[in-house]
């Protein structure tokens, strides 16, 4: 079965990195409801490392914006978004070196998990709810200050498992007065070092477990899975963001959160 388990990973984790609802929460739900027999700390790691996969579908996505970078040299707007996007992941990067293990090891349990989607969604709602017209309306002037703001306001998804990288960062980026399709652009170029670089140093650092326990082939699966499903993710998060609020996406992480806790008071999780 660990072939089924590797694909089921990878359309949750497809669907909901990049959206702000929370990929680590449906992750554990996910694999508490299937029963899946992987210890946990496999089951960590192998849905950390099917993120790259995820990753990978927006350097395929947007490969023409990356191919850009050549020209940083020369190009004055190039030089202020790749500052920004570098300034930007140095408190996760810090803070993940630091107390990830920590973190991990004592925060990464569906009842916290559980609070962190409701009380994101009600601040999702909050902060949707506010009458402000957005100054900032392309990734290229953002400025590094607001991304280094950004940065540190993503790590809240770090330090509360089950906010979302994605909510705090996007959230983050439209308090600071990004429109919503610049604020999720950016969150799409930032999650490239920052959840790229977690995927390749858990593929490193456990690399036996997950290969020992689930095998090669089956997380190629699970990570290529993840790539399909999260490019199609990203074109329709692009075209919803265009017309659309985040409200909706606030209510699902309420019910989502109210049911794990409803689960745990069970003892099914």
């Amino acid at each position: 079965m660990d072939w089924f388990y590797a694909i089921i990973y990878g359309i949750v984790e497809g669907i909901t990195e990049f959206l702000p609802i929370s990929s680590t929460g449906h992750l554990i739900l996910t694999g508490n409801l299937m029963g899946v027999p992987w210890p946990k700390e496999v089951k960590d790691a192998f849905e950390v490392v099917i993120q790259g996969g995820a990753i990978l579908s927006v350097l395929v996505y947007y490969w023409r914006d990356f191919l850009k970078v050549r020209d940083i040299g020369r190009d004055r707007e190039q030089q202020t978004l790749w500052t920004g996007v570098v300034v930007a992941t140095i408190p996760a990067v810090v803070l993940g070196l630091l107390f990830g293990d920590l973190i991990q090891a004592n925060l990464f349990n569906p009842t916290v998990v559980a609070w962190a989607l409701i009380v994101g969604g009600v601040l999702i709602w909050l902060i949707e709810s506010r009458r402000v017209d957005p100054a900032v309306h392309s990734i290229e002037q953002i400025g590094v200050r607001k991304s280094l703001l950004i940065g540190v306001l993503q790590c809240l998804a770090l330090l509360w498992p089950g906010f979302s990288r994605s909510a705090s960062s996007i959230l983050g980026g439209m308090v600071l007065g990004l429109d919503r399709p610049t604020a999720t652009r950016f969150s799409f170029y930032l999650g490239v070092p920052t959840l790229g670089g977690a995927a390749l140093l858990n593929l490193i650092q456990d690399r036996e477990v997950i290969f020992g326990e689930i095998g090669l082939p089956n997380v190629l699966l699970g990570a290529a899975t993840s790539f399909a499903v999260a490019y199609l993710a990203i074109g329709w998060l692009l075209k919803f963001v265009s017309t659309n609020n985040f409200k909706g996406f606030a209510v699902y992480r309420v019910i989502v959160g109210v049911i794990i806790l409803l689960l745990v008071g069970a003892g099914r999780l």
